[in-house]
Order: structure tokens, then sequence, then C-alpha cells
């Protein structure tokens, strides 16, 4: 038997050992990632060789398949997995030998993709007694920002069967319009992205950071396991909203537990008003930092209002500039596009929700309502429409926006200003054509107005951010998040030198909320310009108090006459008393 076959052998007896002595969390993992090293070109061996293998390694003549990688493959595939140390100095010995490889046995209970895992009864109450106090934590050598299952090097967890029933059941709990063992009204489709978010990046922090080798929604029992989460957030230096949607997606969880037969064990209520007060301690301890636009200029994330304006206004000139000397390119209808997005979000409408400008469909679409929660079997969704070709006349109607259950499904609608109406008008013509003949979607069209570099909508509401702050750059701008219009906005609108422009109700009305939610989310400058209006207009009060004439003072001396001890005011009002040298019934005491 040659070298290499010897080196082939001691290699798969040191992995497969391995992982039926349990030092490998997940075998299954360790496959996985080799395979995508090796981009899946992994070289079977034939029978004759496996039959070699199977005698003198000791393997298991029940394993339908092996494979071989190099060794340079299997030590990165069990630094990726987070092995014990002894496991990579095995092959220390190995790796001196030239050209090593590994041989991995893979069981076809291990192949499978749904493999369930070794029986473990649920125990449907939490971890107690629960922590008096958060641990300290400090920041792993190895951490990453994406440690959620949805990332790459964790998605093939996502895929096991007790974690798929786990989520689903979940979704349905949480989503039913009518679950009546479920506290409060059904989470809608962004809610539950959110929630969902929430779930995999803690099952994630429990994979990569604790060492749990099949993450489940069981591990929402353990209040260590949360105590230590919360202090990871802390360390990592994450706000209190986003430690404090972790802890009601937590509470959401334990409210499904209970659900389940065999959870009114009392530990639920006790880890219900645990996790409320964490995260009413969570919220003091690390309250919203304040926010002024000088603060944020000094840090490149704010553009005054004048500033944006002109920056949109000149690229509509230029895209139309273009437009006319270059004709309908690609690169010019890209350019007239984010100008008509930049218009959309500011300048032209009080800046209207992202999530109504990305869910804006174009007026020839025809289909059904887009919105994921919609049930009306007559809406049309969010819709630009055109009411008149000669003249121009086009109409923006939004019927699904943050509020809409708030307002009693009151729509936001309006007439589009003529100049922006002219712009979305050439767009919409033969430069969106160009850019959907650019993408392949010619025949199944993308319905939604505007459109990301692969031709379809923003879906995600990340993928529009980045994207405005590219474009927001590449113009010269800051890279500052598309929301932050909305602040700009109102910091003009509220401002002492605001122009003049349209009614603070009605503005409010277009962004979807109120004049109050003004005042107590997006004017940065509300507290201390009222303070410092106040202070200001003190001085004029008090010039005007030293300019008035004070009335006359009143006669306040004393009667020279004292009458037995007894004090006259005036002598007016002598006339009002008895003489005091006889007896009297009215007795004042001085003493």
């Amino acid at each position: 038997m040659c070298d290499k076959r010897k080196r082939q052998c001691v290699c798969l007896r040191q992995v497969y050992k391995s992982c039926l002595d349990g030092l490998l969390p997940s075998y299954q993992a360790f496959y996985r990632v080799c395979s995508r090293l090796t981009k899946h070109q992994s070289t079977l061996l034939s029978g004759q060789d496996k039959q070699l293998l199977v005698a003198l390694a000791g393997m298991d003549v029940s394993v339908p398949h092996v494979a071989v990688v190099s060794l340079a493959v299997c030590c990165r595939a069990l630094k990726l997995c987070k092995v014990p140390a002894a496991v990579l100095h095995a092959f220390d010995d190995i790796s001196l030998q030239p050209a090593s490889q590994v041989v991995l046995g893979l069981p076809e209970h291990i192949l499978a993709p749904h493999a369930q895992p070794s029986p473990n009864p649920v125990q449907l109450q939490m971890t107690t007694p629960f922590p008096v106090t958060l641990p300290e934590c400090a920041l792993p050598a190895d951490f990453n920002k994406q440690h959620g299952l949805l990332a790459k090097p964790y998605k093939h967890l996502v895929h096991r069967a007790v974690l798929e029933q786990h989520m689903g059941e979940f979704k349905s709990f949480s989503t039913n319009p009518f679950q009546l063992n479920r506290k409060g009204i059904a989470h809608g489709s962004r809610t539950w992205q959110n929630s969902e978010k929430q779930v995999y990046l803690f099952l994630g922090y429990c994979h990569h950071y604790q060492q749990v080798s099949q993450p489940t929604l069981q591990l929402f029992l353990s209040s260590p396991l949360i105590a230590q989460y919360v202090s990871f957030h802390i360390a990592a230096g994450h706000s209190q909203l986003y430690i404090r949607n972790f802890l009601s997606c937590a509470r959401c969880v334990l409210r499904w537990w209970q659900s389940k037969p065999g959870g009114n064990h009392p530990s639920f209520v006790e880890g219900l008003e645990w996790l409320q007060t964490l995260g009413l301690q969570v919220a003091d301890q690390l309250p919203r930092p304040s926010k002024d636009p000088k603060g944020l200029a000094d840090a490149g994330k704010w553009m005054s209002a004048p500033r944006l304006v002109h920056l949109i206004h000149g690229a509509e000139l230029q895209s139309q500039d273009q437009m006319q000397q270059q004709g309908v390119t690609v690169e010019t209808s890209r350019d007239m596009h984010d100008a008509a997005l930049a218009a959309m979000t500011f300048s032209h409408l009080p800046p209207v929700r992202l999530s109504c400008i990305r869910s804006l469909v174009v007026p020839a679409y025809t289909g059904p309502c887009l919105h994921p929660d919609c049930k009306e079997p007559s809406c049309e969704g969010n819709r630009l429409s055109i009411t008149s070709e000669s003249p121009l006349l086009m109409h923006i109607q939004l019927p699904h926006h943050k509020n809409a259950r708030k307002w009693g499904k009151a729509v936001i609608e309006f007439d589009v200003p003529s100049d922006l109406a002219q712009l979305l008008h050439t767009y919409l013509g033969a430069p969106r054509k160009a850019l959907l003949e650019h993408h392949l979607l010619i025949g199944d069209t993308c319905p939604y107005v505007f459109m990301d570099m692969h031709g379809r909508g923003f879906v995600a509401a990340a993928v529009l951010t980045l994207y405005w702050q590219k474009w927001l750059v590449s113009r010269g701008g800051v890279p500052m998040n598309p929301s932050m219009c909305r602040q700009v906005f109102v910091d003009e609108r509220q401002s002492n030198s605001a122009t003049a422009g349209p009614s603070n109700q009605g503005a409010a009305m277009v962004m979807g909320h109120s004049v109050k939610q003004w005042d107590k989310w997006y004017d940065m400058q509300y507290h201390p310009r009222l303070a410092q209006n106040a202070v200001d207009g003190m001085q004029s009060w008090r010039a005007a108090m030293l300019q008035s004439h004070p009335p006359a003072a009143p006669d306040l001396t004393l009667s020279s006459a004292l009458h037995c001890g007894h004090v006259l005011v005036s002598e007016s009002e002598e006339s009002r008393y008895q003489s005091c040298c006889s007896d009297s019934d009215i007795d004042i005491d001085l003493d």
C-alpha cells in the first residue's frame, strides 16, 4: 500500500472517529463547508478503494459515500466549524507530507438534508432561577456582525427539520388573523419579517458563540442565554431600541410556547415579567442618543434643505439634457430613473414614506394588489396613475401606509405637481423600457415604478438605502440615509427662518403621520428652539414691563391715633367701629 493511501486512511480515522466521539459539533456542517470550499468537486472513490478503506481504516461498512479532499481544505473547514484544538493537532504530522489528502466518510443520515436530531423531549418551562444581573461580556476575537443563521456560513442550519417546524408554528401563531390564545392583533408582514430576523440573529449567536449545534426556538426558554445575548449587544455598542426589539420578540416566542400543551408552567409568567423588567432597565441605562443637525453634519450624515433641493434639481436638469443630447441609452435611462427617484423622495413633495415609494406601481399594471397584507379584492395598491395626457395630469394614491389601520384605512392621495409629472412621464416611456430590455424583463416586466440595478423592485428597504446613499455621494452629497430627508424637511419647516410653503398639517398628512409626531420624533431642534424662543421673548416682555406706568401705590401708613392698642387702617374706616372705651363684641387679638 502506497504512502498516499496510508495517509488517507490515517486522516479518515481521525475525522470519522471525531464525528462518532462527538468532537465535531455538526459533521453535516463540516461536510457542507468542505463541499463549498472545493466547489462541490470532491473526488468519489471507487468501490475497490472503498473496500480497502473499510478494512484498513475501520470505517463502518454501511457508509454509502466516500470522498477525498485536500488536507488544506479539511483544516480550513475544521476551523470554520469551531472544532476543538485537539482535532486540529491530530493532522499536524500528516500536513508535513506532500500531497496530503483527507477521506470523508459520509453516512446516509448525515447527508440527509432534513435529518431529525436525537430524541430530546422539550421541557415546557424556563430555566430557573432567572439571572438577577447581566453577566460581563467582551466581544470575542472572531466577532462578526453577520452572525445570524441567515448569514452565508450558517444557511445550511436553517433547513433543520425541528427549526423549520418551530418557525412554521410560530409564524402561524403570530400572523393568523384570529388566534384567540394570542395577546393582541396579528402581525403584519413587516412585523413578522422583523421578528424572524431577531430569531435568526439570536439562534446564530447561540450556534456561533455558544457552540449550540442544533439551534431551535427552545433556546428562548434559557434565561441565562438571553442575558448573555443582551450583554453581547451592549458590548457591541448596539442601541437600546435594537435590544428592546429582540426582547419584544422573545416575549412573543414565550407566549407561543405558553399556547402549546403543557405550557402553563409558572416559570413562563415569571419569564415574561423578567423580560419586561429587563427591557425597562435597558431603556433606562442605554438612553437614545440625542441628535442635532450640527452633530450629524459634522459626522457627514446631514444635508440642509436648500443644498439637497439644489442637488436634486441639478440631477433633474442634467438627466434631461443628456437624454436630449445622447438619446435613450442604458446610462441616460438610469440617470433619469435616479433623478425621478430622488425627486419623489424630496423636493417636489413632502417626504413620502420610503415603503410607499418602493411599492408604487406603474400606471400600466393591471394585476392584483402586491401588498402582502392586503385582503381587499378591489384594491389597486399604491399606484401612480395618469389622469390626463393633455394637459398632463398624474395622480398618486397610497392605501397602504404605516398608519392606514389607525386612520381607519384612509387613503393618502394627491395630484402630482406639473414638473414632477413631466419628469415621471418622460421616464416611464422609452427610458424605462430601455432599462427593462437591458435586464431582460420584457414579458415578465417589473411592475414597480423604480427598480434596482438588476431590474427588480426595491422590495427590501436596505437595498433602497444603499442605492440612495451611493447616488447621493456620486452627486457630491454625503451618505445620508434617505429616511433622514423627513427630518431635514421638518427641521426647515419648524425653524424660525422657515420659508413660505405647505401647511404643517397637510404636509404631515402626506408624510403619513401628524404634527404631534413632528415634535416627538422628527424635529430634532424642538426643545432647544422652544427654550431659546422663550428666553428671547422674555427680553421684549421685560422691556414692555419697564415702559409701562406702574399703578399708584396704596397708602399703607398707620394712623397715629391708636385706641386701646387697636390698629385703624384708615380714617375712612374709623366710623365702622364702635368706641373701644366701652365693652365691644369685636375682639381682635394682636398677639
